[in-house]
């Protein structure tokens, strides 16, 4: 009874722009709606992702897990960091 989520934004000119800032929290409230037994969302970055580690954290996620040089990108081993929210936390949380 819970999902993982995530946001990819493809476009460098939009990085740092708030978009991920407006739309994660607006369909974390939509899957949240939609799916009145989901009790819980999670998502899963990695630890060179900072942008998204700073999104997580600033919308209420928290850091649940990590799991030490599960990653490997461009040979580089990092970490896989998992956040999470409870629905009954989430709706006291509203972001925008």
């Amino acid at each position: 009874k819970w999902l993982e989520i995530g946001i990819i934004i493809f476009n460098e000119k939009y990085w740092g722009t708030g978009i991920g800032y407006i739309a994660l929290p607006m369909w974390i409230d939509e899957i949240f709606a939609s799916f009145p037994k989901i009790v819980r969302i999670g998502l899963s970055t990695w630890s060179g992702n900072h942008r998204m580690i700073k999104l997580a954290e600033k919308i209420g996620l928290k850091k649940e897990a990590e799991y030490k040089k599960a990653r490997i990108i461009e040979g580089i081993y990092y970490d896989s960091l998992s956040y999470g929210i409870l629905k009954e936390n989430w709706s006291s949380f509203r972001s925008y």
